[in-house]
């Protein structure tokens, strides 16, 4: 307990100064592209101008901006308010729009474990057989195809030739489980090809041998046996998977129309909404922090030879 404890203060530590350092980059970025929120094709009244920069501090210097913005945020805890969505904080456009890419996320996660880990024991245990053959060039193409492509060609066949899904929106099973579906797929051929290359290894082991001597049926070997330790790279993956899914979902939310976090994050960019861009930012960041802290922490659980540092 106390190794672990140790463990999560020092993530804490380096995830307070990764947020410092993300800030102030993209604070930095952002204030270095051409313009502001208030340019547009119609233009505002001098007066109006002068009254929304002075709102959002943006008619102060940069450095005092970023004081102000940096200080907000660690003294209050405030993201400030959105400069294009009227009367809506930073904080209420997230809190809107993370239950839903959470469970977008979550049902990809899911789907890629199960599918992948699946296809990677059979190509395993049936190696070199057509269905090995079928489903590693079958990864080979999911690793190969982006997820945008995968949704435009399942919205072709799924929606419009075969009307199974519908095209877009959110609110049921049906709406969700297609995003999700392309969306995981790319990270269950991954997953596959990690499960596939993690049983050939554990499956040639002593003991493994010594359990097939023993008597044990072929399935109890392999799935009680040889499965725990072929986990043990697709554990280490489940960090980078989970950046996939937040970083791919995106795009896929836009195609979808989902209104999650994703959408929120390209229209803040294209929009030049700087507190939502920055708050977005800083959301992800620490959503990818915290993953990878529970994969790091869960490899040592599932080998007691990792040592938590």
């Amino acid at each position: 307990m106390q190794d672990l404890a140790s463990y999560l203060l020092k993530r804490l530590g380096w995830m307070l100064l990764t947020l410092w350092a993300v800030f102030t980059l993209s604070f930095v970025l952002m204030r270095s592209v051409p313009g502001n929120p208030f340019d547009g094709e119609r233009a505002v009244a001098p007066a109006i101008r002068r009254q929304l920069e002075a709102r959002y501090n943006m008619d102060g210097t940069p450095l005092e901006q970023y004081r102000q913005a940096l200080g907000n945020l660690v003294f209050h805890g405030d993201l400030g308010w959105s400069m294009k969505l009227e009367d809506y904080s930073v904080a209420q456009v997230i809190a809107e729009g993370f239950p839903i890419s959470a469970s977008l996320a979550i049902f990809a996660l899911v789907f890629a474990v199960i599918l992948g880990v699946t296809a990677g024991v059979i190509s395993a245990v049936r190696r070199g057989s057509v269905a090995d053959v079928g489903m590693m060039s079958a990864a080979v193409l999911g690793i190969a195809i982006p997820n945008f492509v995968l949704a435009s060609l399942a919205i072709l066949l799924f929606v419009f030739l075969i009307p199974i899904f519908p095209a877009a929106g959110w609110g049921t099973f049906r709406q969700i489980l297609l995003p999700a579906i392309c969306l995981g797929l790319p990270v269950a051929a991954y997953i596959a090809r990690l499960t596939r290359t993690g049983m050939l290894e554990v499956l040639g082991r002593d003991y493994v041998r010594t359990a097939a001597a023993k008597g044990l049926s072929k399935r109890t070997i392999v799935l009680r046996h040889a499965l725990p330790g072929a986990l043990l790279p697709v554990v280490s993956y489940l960090g980078p998977a989970t950046a996939s899914v937040l970083t791919g979902s995106l795009v896929l939310e836009k195609i979808f129309a989902l209104p999650g976090m994703g959408s929120h994050f390209v229209n803040s960019a294209l929009q030049r909404d700087f507190t939502l861009s920055m708050g977005m930012v800083l959301t992800y960041t620490v959503l990818l922090f915290t993953m990878n802290t529970i994969v790091d922490i869960s490899y040592a659980i599932i080998d007691p030879r990792v040592k938590m540092q």
